[in-house]
Formats: C-alpha cells, structure tokens, sequence
C-alpha cells in the first residue's frame, strides 16, 4: 500500500542518497530541506509497505503551481508510487484553488513523459538546453485545474 505524507527532517538523508542515484545535478541539502518548510512549498514522500520510495515537491506563487521534482526509487519504479504523488500534489492543488500544475521533464524520458500525460498533464512548449549533463530540451508539461477564462 502507498501512503503519502509530507517529508520530514528525518528524511534528509534519504532524499539526498535518492537524488544522488537519480539526478546528473543533484539538488543539495539545503534545497530539499528548504523545499520543506516556508510559505507556499511542499514536499511530499511516498511510503510502500513503510518504506520511503519516491517524492514530488510543489511550490506556488498566486493561482500558479510549479514541480520541483518528482522522483522514484529505482526499486519502487513501476507500481504506482508517482502516480500516487501526482494524485496527492493535484489534490493539495485543488485545495489551494491553484489554476495550473506545470513541470518540465527531458524530452528522451518516454516514461515520465507517459505517466504525466496519463495523469492529464498536456505538452504546452519546450525549453531548448534546460537540462545539463547532459545538455538537453525539456518539455513543459502542464495541467489545468480551471476554466480558462478568455
């Protein structure tokens, strides 16, 4: 069973090992654990069968909601953890009465890029060279949770 919860301080290490495993540029302590705390900031982890297996950070500025990361345990990959994360963050987002989600994921990551747009993100635009090591697009992915006014 996955269980979400806010991470906690007790989690820094583990999110630092995770990063470390995942990312060519790695976020540091210091940005996860100021990812934690502070006003409009979230960071959530996901629990499978008690163990730590993925997070996914938000923060937002007005109605504007914007992914920091989302990440799996390469063990845990494949059985619902970012899913789950997707689904408590969109909810969270709900709540904040946020019109959007948006994240950027690397244009050769078929997989993420299948599971975001399953969970009803859509292509909006690309950020030539965004990424480094190696250089590459992103794609911006983006999720409406409002009528758009126009």
């Amino acid at each position: 069973m996955i269980e979400i919860r806010p991470a906690l301080p007790d989690d820094l290490d583990w999110l630092c090992k995770l990063e470390e495993e995942s990312f060519s540029l790695p976020w540091t302590r210091e940005q996860l654990e100021g990812q934690m705390s502070g006003e409009n900031k979230l960071l959530l982890v996901a629990q499978l069968d008690g163990r730590p297996a993925g997070y996914m950070g938000l923060y937002w500025v007005l109605d504007e909601g914007y992914v920091t990361n989302v990440c799996t345990s390469a063990e845990y990959r494949r059985r619902g953890v970012a899913s789950a994360l997707i689904n408590s963050v969109t909810e969270r987002a709900r709540e904040l009465d946020l019109s959007f989600i948006t994240l950027e994921v690397r244009a050769s990551n078929a997989a993420a890029h299948s599971v975001y747009a399953k969970m009803g993100f859509n292509d909006v635009g690309v950020r030539p060279g965004y990424y480094e090591k190696p250089a590459e697009d992103a794609v911006i992915m983006t999720l409406y949770l409002k009528e758009v006014e126009r």
